[in-house]
């Protein structure tokens, strides 16, 4: 046990508590009105010890973006923490806090795993982040859920904050909690009727004269629009072969972990090597998503503007100039 008012003293503080009635029937004047002046700060008190509660947590949990980037999408299991000697020295973070930030990722997950509900939601509430640091811890507990390949060479550009924004948009797209939000599982789980729709969006690349019906009007809305609107043309059944084909083949396990290193070899290097701008991948991929809506016999626009708004999003980002 320790003495309070001895240890505060030699902060030059001084311990003020409430006045007891010490077996009489009531306060006297003096110590009622000291007694309601305390309650009054009271209030004030415990505000600061929320504020100081909140900052500390957050600086515990802090993590290092190069750290999360080693670690990121793979199993938090005690595999990967025999790892964390070679992570220390290739970021340069000391093994102690590698360990740290390790452990508090599988304690993240190990909870809200037994959650119902919103994974950001989640977080912040059981502990006590604030809103950006739970939306990344989301984004940690999101790839390692799902395994997505974030280690290829070609994949080495891409920072965790680039990764986190991508999480965000199929979380908040994708997965069961998008569609419903009173569900047993947290929201890191991909909606599988949505996954299995996809396959539908392939009559875009297998009826011919679909696919040359969409060129005709994708390469309508562009012509004298941009730089590059020869290779646009050119390019187009294979970009469109390729963003379809990563529809259809989600419903696999294997395709979902690889699909950023899908997005950049069968859309954003293509774009790369014809020298298109992030402008041009923006104009591109609006006039292809919302030619598809005016398509004669093209029935699935539901699905079609649920996929192509998180593809955009993502490749958007993925794409550095």
């Amino acid at each position: 046990s320790f003495n309070v008012r001895e240890s505060i003293r030699t902060q030059q503080a001084e311990l003020k508590i409430p006045a007891f009635t010490h077996g009489k029937k009531q306060l006297d004047p003096v110590d009622l009105e000291s007694t309601r002046h305390l309650a009054s700060l009271r209030i004030h008190i415990e505000r600061v010890i929320g504020v100081l509660r909140q900052k500390y947590t957050a600086l515990y949990y802090a993590f290092d973006d190069s750290f999360v980037r080693e670690v990121l999408g793979k199993k938090l299991s005690k595999g990967t923490k025999k790892d964390l000697d070679d992570v220390s020295t290739k970021t340069g973070i000391t093994l102690k806090s590698c360990r740290r930030q390790f452990d508090n990722f599988k304690r993240v997950f190990k909870v809200v795993e037994e959650l119902k509900g919103p994974l950001v939601e989640n977080i912040r509430q059981h502990f006590l982040l604030p809103d950006q640091l739970a939306r990344d811890y989301a984004a940690i507990v999101f790839f390692a859920n799902n395994r997505f390949e974030t280690g290829k060479k070609k994949l080495h550009y891409l920072t965790f904050q680039d990764f986190a924004f991508c999480a965000g948009q199929l979380i908040n797209n994708w997965t069961v909690g998008a569609v419903d939000n009173i569900m047993e599982d947290m929201d890191v789980d991909l909606d599988k009727e949505f996954l299995q729709e996809l396959k539908d969006l392939k009559i875009l690349i297998t009826d011919k004269d679909l696919l040359d019906q969409h060129k005709s009007l994708v390469c309508t809305a562009l012509r004298g629009k941009t730089n590059v609107f020869n290779e646009m043309e050119a390019n187009f059944k294979n970009l469109s072969r390729g963003l379809v084909n990563i529809a259809a083949k989600l419903i696999n396990a294997k395709d979902v972990r690889d699909f950023f290193i899908d997005l950049v070899e069968k859309f954003i290097e293509p774009c790369r090597s014809d020298k298109w701008t992030s402008i041009d991948v923006n104009l591109y991929l609006t006039h292809y998503t919302n030619s598809a809506h005016i398509l004669d016999t093209f029935k699935h626009h539901a699905v079609w503007t649920r996929y192509m708004g998180v593809i955009k999003s993502c490749i958007l980002r993925m794409y550095h100039d």
